[in-house]
């Protein structure tokens, strides 16, 4: 199975000073998702818990409701320059009776690792109607809670704090217990290893969560979170305009710019609860 570091040599400059020394570095590699043998997506990604990035990815997309959609998931194909499996190709089997993905759910078979939304076809290919919709959860977080997520996630992010070059995504209940959290180098790729533990777990939809990121609400992650009945998105950094119209539609609480006892919030802000 692919490797989440390696090391490579870098001169390494601090002011007039230089060395040399090995660095670690975070592994990027492509998967391809293939769904009955048919290809899907590739996407670049981080290698390890690649089941849970496909589950998380078709449940996203539309492509299933529940992981009782899937009734497999083997690596196949793909060698490397001595014959050796790469693990870079995964291929979904459906459950009998599920229908195969629609052609506006493909990315043009390629997303990059900072902007999975990128490779879609049309915008209107992305708004798709969950059948977890996060409008009738009545969860509740108090700001307090809230504001111990930044650091909560900081603290797990194992893999960053050796290479500096990873998004995480984590998974918490309302009373701050953190239930899941993955990294990856794109941040939608955590996302979905996040949303397929869940999926694993049954635990869609995933009534009175948290699901929190390390960077910007992007309108896919907006989209993630309602297509898996996540109520309340928060993220350290700034949301997009269409995060905002998207949550706002969807019943999805949005909360931004969190960081400590401050953050901003967008839409539905009856679940956050002050004083």
């Amino acid at each position: 199975m692919g490797r989440i570091t390696t090391r490579r040599p870098i001169v390494r400059v601090r002011g007039p000073n230089s060395t040399s020394r090995p660095d670690t570095l975070v592994v990027e590699e492509p998967l391809e998702i293939r769904v009955g043998a048919s290809p899907l997506a590739v996407t670049m990604r981080t290698p390890g818990h690649d089941v849970e990035l496909a589950h998380g990815f078709l449940l996203t997309e539309g492509v299933i409701n529940s992981g009782d959609d899937v009734a497999s998931a083997r690596y196949c194909d793909g060698v490397d320059d001595n014959g050796l499996n790469t693990y870079n190709v995964l291929d979904i089997t459906l459950t009998e009776g599920i229908p195969p993905p629609q052609p506006g759910v493909e990315r043009n078979f390629y997303t990059t690792s900072s902007c999975g939304v990128c490779g879609k076809a049309s915008l209107d290919a992305v708004r798709l109607a969950t059948v977890h919709s996060p409008a009738e959860d009545t969860t509740t977080v108090h700001v307090d809670v809230l504001a111990t997520l930044p650091d909560r996630l900081r603290q797990s992010q194992k893999v960053f704090d050796s290479t500096g070059g990873l998004h995480a995504a984590a998974l918490f209940d309302q009373y701050g217990q953190l239930l899941a959290l993955r990294e990856d180098i794109g941040r939608h790729n955590a996302v979905d290893k996040v949303v397929g533990w869940a999926i694993a777990q049954h635990r869609i939809p995933c009534r009175g969560s948290i699901l929190m990121v390390s960077g910007r609400a992007s309108f896919e992650l907006a989209q993630k979170a309602a297509m898996a009945g996540i109520p309340i998105l928060a993220a350290v950094s700034a949301p997009s305009s269409l995060a905002v119209d998207l949550a706002d539609e969807t019943g999805l609480t949005l909360v931004g710019f969190l960081r400590g006892q401050n953050m901003n919030l967008y839409t539905h802000t009856h679940r956050v609860v002050q004083g």
